[in-house]
């Protein structure tokens, strides 16, 4: 399969997770979903990832977001190492883990590790899973895609900003500037006319003609 590209449909699968049988798009419904992967149970960063999530979960539901997380550990191994993660982080993880110990969804979704890259992320020439991020919208597409090392634990919080742009552009014609947080400034997108962004944002700021600044309400 053809690495998978912004505004691609996200393959569908059927899976074991820790919340039980799982039916991606199913399971996804009308809601957004961050699926995301970690290299292996019982090891330190992703301990600390799994916490963040766990402890971000309102944040995410306020946005209408789901957490779901693979590892190629078993499901034996992912129920066992909850424990740990709950105690360390002293948090409740409520989110799914899938357990994909044959690689198939992690090579489904591109996010298998290489020698060629980490060869400590490498066991006996069968690689792990890197750190891979998917934002998925309610229509199943892929909205976002990142990946880290296994050695660079994620900012989840970035992940969170990066929902908030993409959910607000769907619902205004904008984009977002560098550095942007909810409650800045946006940018009128660059397909507006002078006319239409007149009218869409009254009293914008023309820096350049590609160029307008907007103040929009906090809940728009």
């Amino acid at each position: 399969m053809s690495a998978l590209r912004l505004g691609n449909i996200a393959p569908d699968f059927e899976a074991m997770s820790t919340k039980g049988p799982i039916s991606f798009h199913k399971w996804i419904g009308d809601s957004w979903a961050v699926f995301f992967s970690h290299p292996c149970d019982f090891t330190p960063v992703c301990t600390t990832e799994l916490s963040e999530v766990a402890r971000l979960s309102g944040e995410f539901e306020r946005r209408g977001v789901k957490a779901i997380d693979l590892a190629v550990s078993d499901l034996e191994s992912h129920n066992k190492w909850i424990e740990d993660v709950n105690e360390i982080g002293n948090v409740d993880v409520q989110f799914p883990i899938i357990a994909d110990p044959d690689r198939r969804i992690a090579g489904l979704y591109g996010m298998l590790d290489s020698e060629e890259h980490d060869p400590t992320n490498v066991v006996d020439g069968i690689p792990f899973t890197v750190r891979s991020v998917f934002v998925i919208d309610p229509t199943k597409k892929i909205r976002l895609i990142i990946t880290y090392p296994a050695s660079c634990g994620r900012n989840f919080h970035e992940i969170l900003r990066v929902i908030d742009s993409l959910q607000l552009s769907d619902r205004k014609k904008i984009v977002t500037p560098a550095n942007w947080t909810p409650g800045k400034d946006v940018l009128a997108h660059v397909s507006l006319s002078k006319e239409e962004a007149e009218k869409e944002f009254p009293g914008h700021r023309e820096v350049k003609p590609y160029l307008r600044l907007v103040s929009l309400p906090t809940d728009a």
